[in-house]
């Protein structure tokens, strides 16, 4: 297994790499009591951070899918690879909201691909998708615990449920 850089990761160098100025000076004042100021110089330096530590920690993620992708004599990365690796990486928190916003990018994706050679014609209501969504969410939670249902965590979204 090769060692990723930042480099590798998010651009040809780290000077390549950033993050939207504007939305990191946003979220920084957001954090702030509002009578708090950050000197320019101090932005900079924490964007500066915010850009190792995402290049950090998808170096780790991608590193740790690849190796329960390799304990599973497979040769590609899927999606449960990574959500298997956030688990043993201790952030199981997160994995639920991971998988919904990448159920979400696959059903934006399958909206793109509507009517192109890999639409097979059918359209789902809303409904049918976030039925669709929360069997899939469930068949991922069974697969996340060697076949075995999760209890749904109760302080989830209400909105979420079905």
């Amino acid at each position: 297994i090769r060692i990723m850089e930042p480099m590798d990761i998010v651009g040809k160098s780290k000077e390549d790499a950033s993050l939207p100025k504007a939305t990191m000076t946003k979220i920084i004042k957001e954090m702030l009591p509002p009578d708090v100021r950050v000197a320019r110089d101090a932005q900079d330096l924490l964007i500066e951070c915010c850009v190792d530590a995402v290049a950090e920690f998808i170096n780790l993620v991608s590193s740790e899918s690849n190796e329960v992708c390799s304990r599973e004599d497979k040769r590609t990365i899927a999606p449960e690879h990574v959500l298997k690796a956030l688990h043993v990486l201790g952030f199981s928190d997160y994995i639920e909201e991971v998988y919904a916003a990448y159920e979400q990018h696959r059903l934006e994706t399958m909206d793109s691909l509507k009517g192109g050679k890999w639409s097979n014609g059918a359209e789902m209501t809303e409904e049918e998708a976030a039925a669709e969504q929360q069997r899939m969410f469930a068949e991922a939670r069974a697969r996340m615990n060697g076949g075995l249902p999760t209890p749904k965590p109760s302080n989830q979204d209400p909105s979420l449920e079905s």
